[in-house]
């Protein structure tokens, strides 16, 4: 038999009004809050969260929308932000676009018929530009990318000292003939490559660049067509984590030992990155305080809806290992 709100009040001794109020946040001293989740664990009462959404307007949910769960970048991130919601009673929906602005489109859509408390996103660089047009009915913070310019908050790297970073430390070791290998459909790709290009013009270097999908099939499709040219380079920079282990099955694949025949360097210090002989050198990213900044600036946002816009750029630490030693 269906166990209802009522046989919850006559559990506990008060009101249906009582039970509503304490289930809901609402001003019940402790005491009493404890009293109806008792007589709710003893029912084996199951309230109704549609119902409870549409009457209060607010799901105490966030909408967490990433752009590839397969990148561990995106899945420590992911795991900051439930950690924060957990720790403030809100549940957490999920979804991965794959880089994908109709997918994008489609969980945006979601979220407003989910009526979110709010949204923390990574969009596409063609997302972002349809954001700056059609204001979002919802508090947004976006993580990893940036978007419009003062339409929402944002955490971001700073990317373009990190892929510098990755350039100067290849140089000072040696290495002159350095490519670049980026992500084709974020404002991060651009925001590296653009930090990848002044550094080499820095060092009196010409720059050799190519666009690839952010993940490691593709990547390592393109690594390995370029590292079978006459001109190849000496030493590659790619984008992101999954672009880097592309990369690193290229040149595999192609029997070159790193960094005898190649120098490679991206982002991301993941366990992987250590283990793959002998050792990646990479960027770290602070994807914990990326996590739990955005859900401060989301809550924020919450609680003071007209406050202005914020952007936290948070610095990436250089992991110097084997693949990028003196040449």
């Amino acid at each position: 038999m269906k166990v209802g709100i009522r046989d919850v009040a006559r559990a506990a001794g008060v009101s249906t009004a009582t039970v509503s109020r304490a289930l809901g946040q609402g001003p019940v001293s402790d005491a009493l809050r404890e009293q109806v989740q008792a007589a709710v664990r003893a029912t084996g009462y199951r309230p109704n969260l549609s119902a409870r959404r549409l009457r209060s307007q607010s799901a105490r949910t966030i909408g967490l929308i990433v752009a590839d769960i397969r990148n561990p970048f995106f899945t420590a991130v992911s795991r900051a932000v439930e950690d924060a919601a957990f720790g403030a009673d809100m549940r957490v929906i999920l979804c991965n676009t794959d880089e994908d602005p109709a997918r994008e489109a489609m969980y945006l859509r979601l979220m407003e018929e989910e009526r979110v408390t709010g949204v923390i996103f990574a969009p596409t660089v063609t997302t972002s530009k349809d954001l700056g047009e059609r204001p979002l009915d919802f508090p947004v913070v976006l993580i990893d990318r940036s978007g419009p310019p003062g339409a929402y908050d944002s955490v971001v790297l700073d990317n373009v000292a990190a892929c510098a970073t990755l350039v100067d430390h290849l140089a000072g070791q040696g290495y002159a003939r350095i490519g670049g290998l980026f992500g084709s459909t974020s404002s991060t790709a651009r925001e590296r490559r653009a930090g990848y290009q002044e550094a080499m013009g820095r060092h009196g270097l010409a720059p050799q660049v190519r666009s690839v999908a952010p993940n490691a099939a593709a990547a390592m499709a393109e690594a390995a067509r370029w590292l079978q040219e006459p001109d190849r380079p000496e030493a590659l920079v790619v984008s992101n984590g999954l672009i880097l282990m592309g990369a690193v099955r290229a040149a595999r694949a192609l029997n070159l030992a790193l960094p005898r025949d190649l120098a490679l360097a991206g982002f991301d210090n993941e366990p992987w990155t250590e283990l793959a002989e002998p050792g990646l050198t990479v960027i770290e990213q602070p994807v914990a305080e990326i996590g739990t900044q955005a859900m401060r600036l989301l809550f924020e946002r919450i609680e003071r809806p007209d406050q202005p816009v914020r952007k936290v750029v948070l610095s990436g630490s250089l992991v110097p290992r084997g693949s990028t030693a003196v040449r």
